[in-house]
Order: C-alpha cells, then structure tokens, then sequence
C-alpha cells in the first residue's frame, strides 16, 4: 500500500513519443528501474517475474526466459564463471497485495500515432485476376461490348490479357488519386511477384503524348455531337406528336 507508478512520454530527441516507466516508495524514494528495485527491496520480493512497464507479475515470462536460457549454447559452458551481478532474491508472494496507482493526468501526455503505419495496409498481389469473367449488362440483360484499349498499353504479369489489363486500369482510376504510369521498373517483367508496384495498374509504363489527347478530344466531340443530334431529333419527334394530338382532338369537337 502506498506505492505509485508513473508514465512519462519523451518530448524531444530520436525516442520523441515513447514512454519512460517510475515508481514511487510510500516514502517517496523514485526508482528509474528494475534493478534498483530489487536492491532496495533485498530479499523481502522477488521480482525475477515481475514486469517492470507494465506493474503485474508474469510467471509465463519467467518461464520463456528460463526454457530459452537452458537452450542456448553460449551458456551451456560449465566452466565460464557467474558474472551476474543481480542479488539473490527468494521466492516469496506477489510484490504488491494491492493494485497500485497509476498517474496518468499530466497535461502534456498525448497518445502519438504513426500515420503512414497505419495508411499502409497490406495488399493482396495480381488481385485484379478475380474480376475475370464478369461483364457489364445493360437493363435488357445483353452484355455491352468490353472497349478496346490502346495498342500501347500492355499487360503484366500471369496470364494477362486485356481483360484483365482493363479491370486493373479501371480500379486504378477509381481508387487511386496518384497519376497511372504504370509499372515503371524493367525489372518487373522478370519477377513481377518481387518487384510489381501494387499502387500501379498491371501494365507496362506508358506516355500520354499530345497527340493522344488531341485524338481523345476529337472522340469526345464526336460523341458529343452525336448526343445533340438525338436529343434534337427526340424533341422534334414530341412535338410533331403533340401537334398531330391536337389536329385529332380539333377535328372531334367539330364533328
């Protein structure tokens, strides 16, 4: 009874955001560590499993550090002496009969994360390959025409074809607000499992070049056009309809 634990973050230096771990005797007596610990203790506790960070006391670990000691061969040498300096303690109850308090309201103690640690999730290689075999349908039910790509750009990877290549560019497109270059390392196309980029489509890298977007703008206008054209021709269509109503309906009243 009496005893305190008291949690420090670092807020400067190489260890910024760590923690350092003190206790605090009933006479207030600070220990910075384990070994000090016991030597003020003596042979009243034994601390060989006790968790200095953590305050509780750990029989498991004891028990790893004895079974791990006993199989290596650096200490299986009978003949080097004993250079542990640690006091001999007994084996006695638990070092605290009540749990301790532990301080943790300082004003400046911020819980630190790493952002990119916790950005970069682990992604599953050539994932692209399971949308084999699925195709878009319009409300009719009939299988729209899968669009031809470019001849520049080419797949990478096991068995891959413009299926695939095509998934991957689309998913790429959609999930993704990085710029699609492509797989940019030669040495892809020997290991792609090694050395394939998984932010990148699986295809070779490739250059969009003026004249590329020129031709798309070309198409898109075409297109455009073509929309107008038939939207014209709809509301013509509505109109002569509604027109020829009214001539019918006119006709009628006058009979």
């Amino acid at each position: 009874p009496g005893w305190k634990k008291e949690e420090v973050i670092r807020k400067s230096g190489l260890s910024a955001g760590k923690s350092d771990v003190y206790y605090f005797s009933p006479s207030g007596k600070k220990f910075r560590s384990k070994p000090q610990l016991a030597r003020y203790l003596g042979n009243t506790v034994d601390l060989s499993s006790f968790d200095f960070r953590t305050g509780k006391m750990m029989p498991s670990k004891l028990q790893k550090n004895k079974q791990r000691l006993r199989n290596d061969p650096l200490n299986q040498n009978k003949g080097k002496p004993d250079l542990n300096t640690t006091l001999p303690i007994r084996q006695t109850a638990s070092i605290f009969k009540q749990p301790v308090t532990k301080v943790t309201n300082h004003p400046s103690n911020k819980v630190k994360s790493d952002p990119q640690r916790m950005n970069e999730q682990p992604r599953q290689l050539f994932w692209e390959k399971r949308l084999q075999g699925l195709s878009a349908s319009d409300v009719t039910e009939q299988i729209i025409k899968t669009m031809e790509l470019p001849k520049g750009l080419q797949g990478v990877g096991p068995g891959s074809n413009d299926e695939t290549l095509l998934s991957a560019v689309a998913s790429a497109l959609h999930t993704s607000s990085a710029p699609i270059t492509g797989q940019v390392s030669a040495a892809v196309e020997k290991n792609p499992a090694v050395w394939l980029n998984t932010s990148q489509p699986l295809c070779k890298a490739f250059i969009v070049t003026d004249e590329d977007i020129r031709k798309q703008e070309e198409r898109v206008q075409q297109v455009r056009k073509k929309l107008e054209e038939a939207l014209m021709a709809d509301i013509l269509s509505r109109t002569a309809d509604t027109e020829e109503m009214d001539l019918e309906m006119d006709s009628g009243d006058e009979a």
